[in-house]
């Protein structure tokens, strides 16, 4: 049959199995979006307020629903507006194709109006990017797309279409549903290797980080723990893929980790990394950084081998794989001194508890939604101090329940993130963590939450400042706050309204249960603005560049 390249794009995706589409129109893509109203019925279009909140949506909803975003752009601005999503997408590892027009083929290299190189641009943050060159290379391309972007170590892939290919008929096959490309399996030396140093070990710990969670390798992870006896710490990414109550499970590690996490983490005798990077909030000073531990990396992706911490050993390979291997090989390791130092550690080292518990504060915010939203709920954030506050204290139970920009750490994130997050969960909870800085960077995307029906419960932790630049200005720039006060006169609870929302305002706890109930219990997008202490800072803290010995747990 003959389609145009428009109705190839929408076949590709449906054969692909997309289901959702995060989508802004514009002249380029409007070919596209005329055989996307085409296909109303098996593909669901949503449409963000900016194109930058559209592709966090498109994350989100990857990130929930285990399946790889899309997202669709027109030339010129559209496209580099995605700029951002997709470096966020990149750097936590997060499977999505974004689709954008361009030009007619005639009118590219021209400086035409609305052009642009996005390919060139989006190149150090994609893990490719297509330029289509014919109609008849379009539907195979876009099916490589997905490939690429869920094989191995995830991430995001761009597909660039001229307008006039949009438009062109040609004899169209239908490709059939991509595979993933197979990677490497794990050595069996190395994992009897990581087996034999499990067993020798004393004082052993895992460190888990989102590649876990991404892997679909929570269960693993839980069953290699309990057989080793082994402690677990996670880094941001990482958080939910052990239960918070676990016996095991000692939270959040590096600049803002639970003391436990950073005390085990100095004293083990063998580190397990399981999908990780060492970055530099978790390795400050990486060589002091488990000082006295073998190191032992397991990733998919080779390229990750000693760039920030090196380790005594290697094994490649997906990460399920690999600790199903490594569970089966490793007998179980009798370390109850270990863990019996761990847990009167923690008891002797609480995470604090803030100010004024009558008062909106940050740990009862916290533990209200939990108590309220229920295990099933999904929980995203912004970046701030409302992320480490969240990652500290919210009691994640189960895998891809927690959405948060991790390696980018981009404030504006969360608003579009919980659009797509809430797509992808059906009946579960969707709750939004955010502060009233990075709320003003991405608040218009609430309209879209209305207009599609999505209820979701935005929390907006609202202390009136930029609460973790100004922590770093109290702590190492002499309280000298220039700047971050930015004195916005923005009514949250009007602005709700005027959205199609609902807007509550929350002084104390007794305020904000009573706000939440009635916001989860709504089925509309309602926003709760909390007003909270500016004083109050996220500790535990170890500064930039130190290592564990260094922990502030306070100013």
């Amino acid at each position: 049959m003959k389609l145009t390249g428009a109705q190839i794009v929408t076949q590709v995706l449906i054969e692909q199995g997309a289901d959702t589409v995060f989508a802004y129109p514009g002249g380029s893509v409007l070919n596209i979006f005329d055989a996307l109203g085409e296909q109303a019925d098996k593909l669901r279009v949503i449409l963000p307020s900016h194109e930058q909140g559209g592709c966090h949506a498109a994350d989100g909803y990857a990130r929930v629903s285990g399946k790889c975003g899309v997202m669709i752009a027109t030339s010129g601005p559209g496209a580099t507006n995605l700029v951002t999503g997709l470096a966020n997408a990149y750097m936590d590892s997060v499977p999505l194709v974004a689709i954008t027009g361009n030009v007619t083929r005639a009118l590219m290299g021209r400086d035409s109006f609305q052009e642009v190189d996005i390919c060139g641009i989006t190149m150090p943050i994609t893990k490719h990017g297509f330029l289509v060159q014919s109609v008849e290379s379009l539907a195979e391309t876009l099916k490589e797309a997905f490939s690429i972007a869920v094989s191995g170590r995830p991430g995001p892939v761009l597909v660039d279409i001229p307008k006039d290919i949009t438009a062109e008929l040609c004899e169209y096959t239908p490709v059939g549903h991509y595979r993933a490309r197979e990677g490497v399996s794990p050595q069996n030396a190395r994992i009897r290797r990581a087996a034999e140093l499990i067993a020798s070990s004393k004082r052993p710990l895992l460190f888990c980080g989102g590649g876990v969670v991404s892997a679909g390798a929570s269960e693993l992870l839980r069953e290699l723990a309990e057989k080793c006896g082994i402690p677990v710490t996670t880094t941001l990414m990482g958080l939910s893929a052990l239960p918070a109550q676990h016996p095991l499970m000692l939270g959040l590690i590096g600049m803002h980790g639970t003391p436990a996490s950073n005390y085990a983490c100095g004293q083990c005798d063998l580190l397990l990394c399981a999908g990780s990077r060492f970055s530099d909030r978790v390795a400050g000073d990486r060589k002091l950084f488990a000082p006295n531990a073998k190191l032992v990396h397991l990733d998919i992706d080779p390229s990750e081998f000693d760039k920030n911490v090196v380790c005594d050993l290697h094994v490649e390979g997906d990460i399920r794989e690999t600790l199903r291997l490594l569970c089966d090989a490793a007998p179980a390791n009798a370390v109850s001194d270990w863990r019996d130092e761990i847990v009167h550690f923690k008891a002797r080292h609480p995470m604090p508890e803030g100010m004024e518990p009558e008062r909106a504060n940050p740990r009862s915010i916290l533990k209200t939604v939990a108590e309220l939203a229920g295990e099933d709920a999904v929980i995203v954030t912004d970046v701030g101090q409302h992320q480490m506050w969240t990652a500290q204290y919210y009691p994640f139970s189960a895998p891809r329940s927690f959405v948060t920009s991790g390696g980018l750490g981009a404030m504006g994130f969360g608003m579009g993130a919980a659009v797509g997050a809430k797509a992808a969960a059906s009946g579960r909870p969707v709750v939004l963590i955010t502060g009233d800085g990075s709320f003003h960077m991405d608040m218009a995307e609430m309209a879209a939450a209305v207009t599609e029906n999505l209820p979701i419960v935005i929390v907006v932790m609202n202390n009136s400042v930029l609460g973790m630049v100004r922590q770093w200005q109290r702590i190492f720039y002499g309280g000298r706050f220039h700047y971050t006060t930015p004195s916005r006169q923005t009514n949250f609870v009007k602005l709700a309204e005027a959205f199609g929302g609902l807007g509550f305002q929350a002084g104390t706890m007794t305020e904000f249960s009573n706000a939440l109930r009635t916001a989860l219990s709504s089925g509309r997008t309602a926003l709760i603005d909390c007003r909270i202490d500016p004083d109050e800072n996220v500790f535990p803290m170890i500064p930039p560049g130190k290592s564990g010995n260094e922990i502030m747990y306070s100013e």
